[in-house]
């Protein structure tokens, strides 16, 4: 369990080893897999002050399918579109390794707090922006940081416009 706080904690510090670490590291599946289900959480429970108790589930919703659509289009954009020759990842890594980027979604929970709500949910999600791309830089082997920023601002881009098309759909039924 120690393993599993320090590993949040060098997320939350920046420090990009972290993802050397657990690239390879199939014990690291399972850490990876409850940080986004407690930060998919985390957003939900953050939702409570601004849509009452129904935007709990909605918000754990739309958090992990959010994660899930990102990893799909940051595998797809960082392996098949913009690779580098030394590129090569493969699903299991980049869920690992983003998984744990998603430690300071766990912060998300203040939005609880009356009158953090938006403040909390705009750091958390910039914060996740910047250890995503640190995680992808490491799974897919890129020597420049740049390229891991157009990937993930990319794939971040695209998460957002699904979820546009899916209120626009869904909003009409």
């Amino acid at each position: 369990m120690t393993n599993f706080i320090e590993r949040i904690i060098r997320v939350l510090s920046l420090d990009f080893q972290v993802y050397k670490e657990v690239k390879d590291d199939k014990a690291a599946t399972i850490q990876a897999a409850i940080i986004v289900i407690l930060s998919s959480m985390s957003g939900g429970f953050g939702y409570i002050y601004r849509f009452g108790t129904g935007g709990i589930f909605i918000g754990i919703m739309m958090t992990l399918v959010g994660w899930v659509v990102w990893i799909y289009l940051l595998y797809l954009i960082g392996t098949k579109i913009l690779p580098e020759s030394q590129t090569q990842a493969n699903m299991a890594q980049l869920f690992r390794a983003t998984g744990l980027a998603s430690s300071p979604g766990l912060l998300r929970l203040l939005g609880m707090i009356p009158l953090l709500g938006n403040f909390v949910a705009t750091v958390a999600s910039l914060w996740i922006l910047v250890t995503t791309i640190l995680a992808a830089k490491q799974v897919f082997d890129y020597k420049s940081t740049t390229r891991a920023i157009v990937v993930c601002v990319i794939g971040w881009i695209g998460q957002w416009l699904v979820f546009l098309l899916f209120f626009i759909i869904f909003k009409g039924l």
